[in-house]
């Protein structure tokens, strides 16, 4: 009971947002930062460019997708091995003691 309350939790925490303001328009914050600066002082110019600008908005959604696949295994992996290590742990000490 209580696992279906927290999924409900967290598919009512992802489309609230979507349906409270269905007519926003969602950007990044890269744009959202970009904007803010320039309200603030127009005649800013960044330090730097970009070493490699992605061809097209696709590559550089999928390139995002892939680094999130990336931490969520890692993450994963990590969160995996501390529990078996655990596990291994106690049956070691049931073991001997």
């Amino acid at each position: 009971m209580k696992n279906i309350f927290l999924l409900a939790l967290v598919v009512l925490l992802a489309v609230l947002p979507l349906v409270v303001n269905h007519s926003a328009e969602f950007n990044g914050a890269d744009g959202e930062a970009e904007e803010a600066i320039t309200e603030i002082s127009p005649g800013y110019t960044p330090w730097f460019d970009s070493l490699w600008e992605p061809p097209s908005g696709e590559v550089e959604s999928l390139l995002f997708a892939l680094q999130a696949a990336i931490g969520t295994l890692f993450i994963g992996y990590f969160i995996g091995s501390s529990r078996m290590k655990k596990k291994l742990e106690e049956k070691s000490a049931e073991r001997l003691g």
